[in-house]
């Protein structure tokens, strides 16, 4: 049986319940890229119905890196809303929840991915100097001005990117 992620479309409307992971190592932040879009996002994905957003973050991050990585902390809570214009969300309004966790450093950038979005997109793992965060265009917006920074405590973060 499929599981249901934790989202709806409603006419031009959609919303999702998203757990996301930050993984950084050595100076760098893993990053996914695939075939169809043209910037690169935060490992993670939607949370299934009757799953936690920490179960969720662990089994995201080994679908797609083929690793298992463990959970350092709850990082950031982040409501974002945008205008979709890429290849899977063109012309919908968007709302999503993410929680980020913060992962545990392993000690090696070495992955075993072989992901593939669920359209079918063959994803790329990237590790992207975080001092170089400046010459992609990337999601979530926060992350650099996130990972420059020490923090104490879980961050609510709103990112409001509808054009008007």
């Amino acid at each position: 049986m499929m599981e249901k992620d934790c989202c709806f479309t409603h006419e031009k409307d959609w919303f999702r319940y998203r757990a996301g992971a930050i993984i950084a190592e050595d100076g760098c932040v893993l990053l996914v890229g695939n075939e169809k879009e043209d910037y690169l996002y935060s490992v993670g994905g939607g949370v299934h119905m009757g799953e936690t957003a920490r179960d969720a973050v662990i089994r995201e991050v080994y679908e797609e890196t083929g690793v298992r990585y463990d959970i350092d902390r709850l990082a950031v809570i982040h409501e974002n809303f945008w205008y979709g214009d890429g290849a899977y969300d063109k012309g919908l309004r968007c709302h999503e929840v993410s929680l980020y966790f913060l992962m545990k450093p392993r000690g090696t950038k070495e992955l075993d991915s072989n992901s593939y979005t669920h359209f079918n997109d063959k994803e790329t793992m990237n590790w992207i100097p975080i001092d170089e965060l400046d010459n992609y265009r990337y999601y979530p917006s926060f992350l650099k001005d996130y990972l420059s920074r020490e923090h104490n405590f879980a961050e609510h973060i709103v990112t409001d990117e509808r054009k008007t």
